[in-house]
């Protein structure tokens, strides 16, 4: 075997290779960078998050971010927002009539012979507080119920987005980044939206209430009042700055904490076989660590602007005490215009605060939306058209490469490779681990566009399918069945409403599966389990064969889907890959040479190039790279 030669020349060596030099396996890499890591005294860095883009970019200025939140979610609900608006102005607007009727409370009612008037003072006093109760309880219904809706919405929109992307898009997002995407920075946004529209709504409105009172009793109380304003003009613009560029860094570290969870417990068996449980938490520890950093340096600035607020209010305090104070001393005002005014200064104390505390609220949200419109700006490379322009004939058809290149970002895959897998024969494709044999297969369903050549289904050229036509005419058997934690039915279905019971049950039949159904405690309908734990390995494989001879695609693609099985459990699956295959075009990528000697043609692959191609017989006769690995598996 190969690993057998590789362990022979590895003891032999006097230096150790790393994990990328050396093709052994993901438990073998993960025990070698324990063991490791484990004599260093900390965790390896985190690397620094890529995503806390600089935001010099326009497209994601603030007004812009508004704009296109606005046009793409909010304006859906204009009906909604509108009444939630005309409520809240109702709610605002109760503080400046509160404070307008204290005048006459003090001129008036508590004045000799004022009895008479302190039972509808106290009524209207009374009624305005119950109106602002509904009202505010009313506003904020609604306003939770747009943000709500906005962030399903949202939600939906970001998964569909991302599940269009071609599969190179996949080789550079981890789950776990995807997953923040998804769910944290939309609801990041979403929690925001309350605080922001009833911000823009009552608090906007009171204060414009209370200080149209406030310059109806004495224009020059009110400009003594604002004496300090202009000092929270420039910290204001500094502090926007400080608290977006944190948020970004929050946000880009909550998705390597997704992440590195989501490595986690996906390789838990890992983990604990080669005794890693502390290196793992240690390493987690420093991303919260981070984390936490960057949440109280941005709470403490979102807590600069309030506090201003405070000290530029107790200015305005202190000035309209001395002025206002001395008028009604030397009796130029009374005691009610005074307390009137007052109050209405006084009840502008929390809503300044609350709106002072909104810019900094605003750039948080702006960070988690310039998060989600830069996924949503990223386009796939594979442009395909809606419909299919031709189709290839019924049946199994041929399937050419044409000299196809293909890199991912800076580095190359394939160079040139050409080969043909005629139509109902078995096409083995094999060579070391690395030489594109994966990457030709992501090329065949469209997961993948080549850079330059041409894939051809049946004569016609790929390019020209649409997606969905492309990736119909394949049905694929990987070694890692995908599972879902679903029922067997639904794992088998995938989705297919009105299959037919019989051809369910063929199918079953044919994979192996019958009496498997049978042993379960509620038959087809027994859940699987997390990623199919609750099935063995030769049972998930016969699970997406089931799937793939439901699927009755004229292509069959196989990935070593017997490779991690014991010989019984092959033995079944391989019965029924061959059931599976007949009538099919059948590519199969093979490490083990054993299981394609029958193949009708064999694709050597190097170095993204074909290096030979032939029948087994022949491809041993030539003494080449085939026969070499063939040797080395078969010495003994």
């Amino acid at each position: 075997m190969i690993r057998h030669g590789y362990a022979q020349a590895l003891a032999a060596s006097t230096t150790r290779p790393t994990c990328r030099e050396a093709a052994i396996t993901l438990d073998g890499c993960l025990w070698a960078t324990a063991r490791r890591r484990s004599s260093e005294k900390a965790p390896a860095p985190v690397p620094k998050p890529t995503e806390a883009e600089k935001s010099d970019d326009p497209r994601y200025r603030s007004s812009r971010l508004f704009a296109r939140l606005w046009t793409g979610y909010l304006s859906r609900h204009k009906g909604l927002i509108a009444l939630a608006f005309v409520i809240m102005t109702i709610d605002g607007s109760t503080l400046g009539l509160l404070s307008w009727m204290l005048e006459p409370l003090f001129d008036t009612v508590f004045q000799p012979g004022g009895q008479g008037s302190l039972m509808l003072v106290g009524m209207a006093i009374l009624s305005l507080f119950v109106l602002r109760a509904f009202t505010s309880i009313t506003s904020r219904a609604l306003i939770v119920l747009v943000s709500q809706r906005n962030a399903s919405r949202m939600q939906t929109d970001m998964l569909a987005h991302i599940l269009s992307m071609d599969g190179a898009f996949f080789q550079t997002h981890a789950p776990g980044s995807l997953i923040e995407r998804v769910q944290g920075d939309t609801q990041a946004v979403q929690a925001i939206w309350v605080t922001l529209l009833t911000g823009l709504g009552r608090d906007v409105v009171s204060l414009i209430g209370l200080f149209v009172v406030a310059l109806w009793i004495d224009p020059m109380w009110t400009l003594s009042a604002l004496i300090g304003a202009p000092l929270l003009i420039l910290p204001a613009a500094a502090l926007q700055r400080y608290l977006r560029r944190k948020s970004r860094q929050v946000r880009a570290q909550a998705g390597l904490r997704a992440t590195r969870l989501d490595e986690i417990f996906h390789g838990i068996q890992a983990v604990k076989l080669n005794r890693m449980e502390s290196y793992q938490t240690a390493r987690f520890e420093r991303i919260l660590k981070i984390i936490v950093r960057a949440e109280v340096r941005a709470s403490t600035g979102r807590a600069v602007m309030p506090a201003m607020v405070d000290i530029v209010t107790g200015i305005g305090f202190f000035a309209v005490l001395l002025l206002g104070g001395s008028e009604v001393a030397a009796g130029n005002r009374t005691v009610g215009e005074f307390m009137s005014f007052f109050t209405a200064m006084a009840l502008t104390f929390q809503p300044l605060r609350r709106l002072g505390d909104l810019a900094g609220t605003w750039q948080i949200a702006a960070a988690s939306l310039e998060r989600i419109f830069r996924m949503f700006d990223m386009a796939p490379r594979i442009s395909r058209p809606a419909t299919s322009a031709a189709m290839p004939a019924p049946g199994a058809p041929d399937i050419v490469l044409d000299d196809v290149h293909f890199a991912y970002p800076g580095v190359p895959v394939l160079n040139g490779v050409s080969f043909t897998a005629k139509a109902g024969q078995m096409t083995a494709i094999v060579g070391p681990s690395g030489a594109g044999k994966t990457t030709v297969f992501h090329l065949l369903t469209g997961l993948l566009d080549p850079d330059t050549g041409q894939v051809r289904i049946g004569g016609v050229d790929a390019r020209g399918l649409a997606l969905n036509d492309q990736r119909g005419l394949f049905a694929s058997v990987t070694q890692e069945a995908a599972l879902f934690d679903e029922t067997l039915r639904e794992n088998i279905t995938l989705g297919r409403a009105g299959v037919d019971e019989g051809r369910l049950a063929a199918v079953l039949d044919a994979a192996r599966l019958t009496d498997l159904v049978a042993s379960l405690p509620d038959g087809i309908n027994t859940a699987v389990g997390p990623r199919g734990s609750a099935l063995s390995g030769g049972q998930r494989q016969r699970v997406a064969i089931a799937r793939a001879l439901l699927h009755d695609a004229p292509v069959l693609l196989l990935d070593e889907a017997t490779s991690a099985l014991d010989a019984q459990s092959e033995a079944l699956v391989s019965d029924a890959l061959a059931r599976l295959a007949t009538g099919r075009t059948t590519l199969v990528i093979a490490h083990r040479l054993a299981t394609v000697r029958e193949a009708d043609h064999i694709v050597v692959l190097d170095q993204g190039q074909v290096a030979e191609q032939g029948r087994h017989d022949d491809l041993l006769a030539k003494g080449g790279l085939y026969a070499q690995l063939y040797r080395l598996q078969f010495k003994d």
